[in-house]
Order: structure tokens, then C-alpha cells, then sequence
């Protein structure tokens, strides 16, 4: 008896430790969200929010705070890398959880997790050597542009959307495949109407994870993209983020300038948010209907 109280206090003890960690968590980010509001409100107030978001021209030296050519540059190459990197990513899930021998997957594995490992610097510098010359060569245009960030970021999300996407995959149970191939289906027709719907969520997780990553990213954007602060015409023009908007100038700005710089980070805040309650919620109606 005496032990059995001795667990249950232990689990006890446990379960208010997570609980005060998860709490903690959660302060701590709506700590560092109201920071940063508080400190961008004052310039939202004074240019207003559908100015600030919708102006086309960025001028702190005039006063002139307008931000839409960098959030037209942030989605751009964000929806670029996961055009790019969502389909290889899901791909190579698949062949490593279903289709390669196990001592392949196992060689291939420590290669995906170290390309997670490589710091973004890196991954800027390859592609201002190698990737920017070959668009500027063989497509046109000045090579840093939003064709090369969408390139260098669909290669940064990949390992987190293929790892996440098997692990998903692997953990499918394997009745529900005996099952469809007892019923008369191949190895394909199994991946694609048992295993690729039942891990669907753990799929959906690692998108919205390299989705995230890829809107938040900084030094290989700045390297790649050209900086420019205005409307690209084509995938060949030079382009900035607001990431990168807040990394080149937070260090010398002061002031409204500043604050400027604030009010976008909490464009980008709102920003990721809504796009994960977008996939979050259009995952729940594609649940529903089947």
C-alpha cells in the first residue's frame, strides 16, 4: 500500500511539473507577443493599420512606413519553397517508410537530419555561390530573386517536413494495411488511400512546421533575395521579406523608425497565425467530409 502511494504521489509530482512547464511556456510567449505590440502600437496608431499594411513605399527617413512590397516578398517565397519542397518532402517520407529496405533508410536518415543541422548562414552562402549564378545565367535577371529564396528555403524545410511526415507514415498501424491488402489492393494503392489519409495530421504538422520556419527565416533570405523594397514582376526580380526588413535596419533604427519595425513583427506574428488557423481548419473540413 505504502508503495502504491509512493507512485501516485510521484506521478502527482510529475503531472504539476509538466503542468507548470507548459504554463510557463505559454507566458513566456504571450510575454514576448505583448513586447512587441506594445512596442509597434504607437506607429500603427499614428499611420494607421490598413496604411501600414497596404502602403506601398518604405521611407523612415521621410516618415513613410509602408510595408506591402515585404509581405508580398514573404509569401512569395514562402509559397515558393513549399511548392517545392512540400511534394520531395512527402515523397521521401514515403519511399523511406514504405517503399527502401531498412538499412537504406537507415543511410539515408542521418543525411536528412544533418542537412536540419546546417546553420542557415550556410545554407545563404551556398546559394549566392551556386544558385544565384545559375538563375542569373541560364533564366535572367540579377539571380538574387525570389526564385532563389523560394529555391534555398524549400531545401532548408525539407528535412522537417520529411522527417515529420515519416514518422507520421511509420506510425500508420500495420492492420490497417493488411487489411487493404487482404481486400485485393497493391503496395501503391494501400500508401495512397490507407497510409497517406491515417497519417495525414502528423503530414499536415511538419507542412505547417517548414511553412513557419520558412516565413520566420533571415540570414539566407537577406543573402539571396537582393533586398529590394518593392513589388516583384516576375520570380526573377529582387524582392525583401519583413524578416529581413526588421534585420537590416533594427540595428541603426530609433524612434518611429523603430517602432516601425515593431508593428512588423506583429504583422508577422498575425501572419503566421492565421496561416496555420487556415491549414488547421481546412484539415478539420477534409476530416469531416470523409
Amino acid at each position: 500500500m505504502q508503495k502504491v502511494n509512493h507512485v501516485k504521489k510521484s506521478e502527482l509530482i510529475v503531472e504539476k511539473v509538466l503542468f507548470l512547464t507548459a504554463i510557463t511556456a505559454v507566458f513566456i510567449i504571450a510575454l514576448i507577443a505583448a513586447f512587441v505590440l506594445i512596442s509597434g502600437w504607437p506607429i500603427l496608431q499614428k499611420v494607421g493599420l490598413p496604411d501600414f499594411i497596404f502602403g506601398m513605399v518604405w521611407d523612415p527617413t521621410n516618415g513613410i512606413y509602408g510595408i506591402f512590397p515585404m509581405v508580398v516578398g514573404s509569401l512569395l517565397v514562402t509559397f515558393g519553397a513549399l511548392l517545392l519542397g512540400v511534394p520531395f518532402g512527402i515523397a521521401g517520407a514515403i519511399f523511406m517508410a514504405e517503399i527502401a529496405p531498412p538499412k537504406i533508410a537507415k543511410l539515408i536518415k542521418p543525411a536528412v537530419e544533418l542537412l536540419a543541422g546546417i546553420p542557415s548562414v550556410v545554407y545563404g552562402f551556398y546559394g549566392l555561390v551556386v544558385i544565384v549564378p545559375l538563375i542569373r545565367e541560364y533564366i535572367g535577371g540579377p539571380g538574387l530573386s525570389v526564385l532563389a529564396g523560394s529555391l534555398i528555403l524549400a531545401i532548408m524545410i525539407l528535412p522537417t517536413i520529411l522527417n515529420l511526415s515519416e514518422t507520421a507514415l511509420r506510425s500508420v498501424p500495420q492492420e490497417y494495411k493488411e487489411g487493404s491488402f487482404a481486400l485485393g489492393a497493391n503496395h501503391w494503392q494501400t500508401i495512397k488511400w490507407i497510409s497517406l489519409p491515417v497519417a495525414r495530421s502528423g503530414i499536415l504538422t511538419g507542412v505547417i512546421l517548414g511553412m513557419a520556419r520558412a516565413l520566420g527565416e533571415t540570414m539566407a533570405v537577406i543573402m539571396v533575395t537582393g533586398n529590394v523594397a518593392r513589388l516583384p514582376e516576375s520570380l526573377t526580380d529582387p524582392i525583401r521579406t519583413l524578416t529581413g526588413n526588421i534585420v537590416m535596419e533594427m540595428g541603426y533604427a530609433s524612434g518611429e523608425h523603430q517602432q516601425a519595425l515593431f508593428a512588423t513583427g506583429v504583422i508577422l506574428f498575425i501572419f503566421i497565425m492565421l496561416l496555420n488557423i487556415i491549414v488547421q481548419v481546412s484539415s478539420s473540413k477534409g476530416r469531416w467530409q470523409e
